[in-house]
C-alpha cells in the first residue's frame, strides 16, 4: 500500500539536513544541451512519453513502468516505443525505434506500490539500429551513490516536453532495500530519467527515477540502486529474451498518477 511506502520513506528521512539543491537549468540550446545528448525522450505509442538514457550504443535505459499500459495493465509493444535523443524544441540527434524490452524479472506491474516495486522499476530497450552519431556519446554505469552524496538528474516532464532539464545539484537522502531516497526535482514525464554522480568530474549514472512523493511537504524522487538490477537485465538480452510480449499481470490494487492518455510516466502521490 502506498501508506507502507510513505512510512518506509519516513523512517529514513529523519535527523537528515539536506544542503540547498540547485535549480532545473532548461538545456533548450545547442550550447546548453550539448553534454546530454544521450539523454532522449521516449515517445511511447503515440500517448505518453517518459525519459530515457542511452548506455551503449543500441540499449536506452529508463523505468520498467513506462512500458506498461495503465488501463489495460498490459505490456506495451516495444516496437511502438522511439527514442528521441536529445530532444529538443521539435528535433533530435537521433530518431530510434525500438526493437525489443525487457524488464527487471521480479518486477510487477500490477504489485501493490512499494519498496520492493521501486526497487526493481528499471527496464532496458535495445533500439533497431545502434545510435554512431559522433555527438550522441553514451554514459557510463557506476555503484549506487551514499546517502549524502550529491546528485543530479536530466529530465523531461509534462510542463517540459520539448526539451529536458538539468539540476546539478541534488542529494541522497537516504538509501535502503535497493531505493534511493532523492530531493531531485521531478515531475510525470519524468520517470526513467537518469540520476547521474559527478563523483570524478564525470556524468555516470546511479538511478533512474521511478516515482515522487510529499512526505512531511517535502518533495523526494524515489529510484532503484542499478549494481544487481543492471546486471539482470543485460544477463536477459544475452538470453535473447524481450521479443514476446509478457501476458497482463494480475489487477493493480491502487492507481498511481495521471500520464499523458493512457501510458507514460506515474508517478506516487501519497
Amino acid at each position: 500500500m502506498v501508506y507502507r511506502l510513505i512510512c518506509f520513506v519516513l523512517a529514513l528521512l529523519p535527523g537528515l539536513a539536506v544542503a540547498q539543491d540547485a535549480a532545473l537549468r532548461p538545456l533548450d540550446t545547442a550550447d546548453a544541451g550539448r553534454d546530454w545528448q544521450a539523454v532522449g525522450r521516449l515517445d511511447i505509442g503515440g500517448s505518453g512519453f517518459c525519459t530515457g538514457a542511452l548506455i551503449a550504443p543500441d540499449l536506452v535505459l529508463t523505468a520498467a513502468h513506462c512500458l506498461f499500459d495503465r488501463g489495460s495493465q498490459a505490456r506495451i509493444d516495444p516496437e511502438t516505443i522511439e527514442f528521441l535523443a536529445g530532444w529538443r524544441n521539435g528535433r533530435a540527434s537521433a530518431y530510434r525505434q525500438v526493437r525489443r524490452a525487457v524488464v527487471h524479472p521480479d518486477y510487477d506491474f500490477g504489485d501493490a506500490v512499494s519498496a520492493r516495486r521501486v526497487s526493481t522499476d528499471v527496464a532496458l530497450l535495445e533500439l533497431q539500429q545502434p545510435i554512431r552519431n559522433t555527438t550522441v556519446t553514451p554514459f557510463a554505469t557506476a555503484a549506487r551513490p551514499r546517502k549524502g552524496d550529491r546528485v543530479g538528474v536530466v529530465s523531461y516532464a509534462k510542463s517540459r516536453a520539448e526539451a529536458p532539464s538539468l539540476q546539478e545539484v541534488c542529494a541522497v537522502m537516504a538509501r535502503q532495500e535497493g531505493v534511493l531516497v532523492m530531493s531531485c526535482d521531478v515531475d510525470h514525464g519524468s520517470s526513467g530519467a537518469p540520476i547521474f554522480s559527478f563523483a570524478d568530474g564525470r556524468p555516470r549514472i546511479v538511478s533512474v527515477v521511478s516515482a515522487k512523493a510529499e512526505v512531511e511537504g517535502q518533495r523526494v524522487a524515489l529510484g532503484t540502486a542499478l549494481d544487481e538490477p543492471l546486471a539482470l537485465l543485460r544477463a536477459q538480452l544475452d538470453a535473447g529474451a524481450g521479443f514476446a510480449l509478457a501476458p497482463a499481470p494480475r489487477v493493480n490494487r491502487i492507481t498511481i498518477g495521471q500520464p499523458r492518455r493512457d501510458t507514460g510516466a506515474k508517478f506516487i502521490r501519497p
